[in-house]
């Protein structure tokens, strides 16, 4: 992978997109270097993901324009596939995955930040989707994620005026979920991944699933999605552990993802 690098803490993973003097911009090529860094991923000891930018500056600066530039209608269509079905990976990933966010967070770093589970920040991050600016869409699931978890009202301002806003500002419409000094937002990162990584794997991943899947659908549809993954989490090893635990008023637990 020459643009982004995959290493584990533990049960944590941490995928960095390491491009520094393009701002960590996506092109093609990181966009296939993510993919493979999903690959990697052991999931039977990976229990959580963090997803950051390589430097102080930026996450993920947007797409990259120079490659963008002379695309064809069909083959600007392709490339908005491969972001999104990348994105959608992120989005759908067994474990849950948050976003560190290092500074720039625009266009196609806004948008993979969104596809992430939790989106911690610096203070010195700025979100935006600029792309009406450059004479087209947002076409990695911008105009799609940003209206759901922000609202279509906040969405469309930002969308339609091109306007940046600044992590306080993010957080105050509920884009991320936390601002840290640049300094504290990796080991906050860690912190938050290595408590999920404590509980049970099985019951983290349904819960996510449950989220996820329940979000798309009406309210009779969704108690019956999140009934199937309750009833899915017995008779397994973590299930019995946990409530062992409890009942024994014991601290200790051993999660074996089973």
């Amino acid at each position: 992978m020459e643009f982004v690098t995959y290493e584990t803490e533990g049960a944590v993973g941490i995928i960095t997109i390491n491009r520094p003097k393009a701002l960590n911009a996506l092109n093609s090529q990181v966009l296939d270097d993510l993919n493979a860094a999903l690959d990697a991923v052991n999931l039977e000891e990976i229990r959580a993901l963090i997803l950051t930018g390589a430097g102080e500056k930026s996450f993920v600066a947007g797409a990259d324009i120079g490659e963008m530039s002379n695309l064809t209608k069909a083959e600007g269509e392709a490339f908005g596939k491969k972001g999104n079905d990348i994105f959608r990976r992120i989005e759908t990933f067994p474990i849950p995955v948050i976003a560190a966010i290092n500074g720039f967070a625009l266009g196609g770093g806004c948008e993979i930040s969104m596809s992430c589970d939790i989106r911690l920040c610096s203070e010195n991050a700025m979100f935006g989707q600029p792309e009406v600016g450059l004479g087209i869409t947002p076409g990695f699931g911008g105009t799609q994620r940003l209206a759901r978890i922000v609202g279509p009202g906040y969405a469309k301002e930002m969308i339609y005026g091109a306007r940046n806003i600044k992590a306080e500002e993010a957080y105050r419409i509920g884009l991320v979920n936390h601002v840290y000094p640049l300094e504290e937002l990796m080991p906050a990162a860690k912190k938050m991944a290595a408590g999920i990584a404590k509980n049970a794997p099985i019951a983290v991943r349904n819960c996510k699933k449950a989220i996820n899947e329940g979000m798309q659908v009406d309210m009779d549809q969704a108690i019956v999605i999140e009934e199937k993954l309750f009833g899915d989490c017995f008779e397994t090893h973590d299930q019995k552990e946990g409530m062992s635990a409890f009942l024994e008023k014991r601290k200790e637990k051993t999660f074996l993802n089973k």
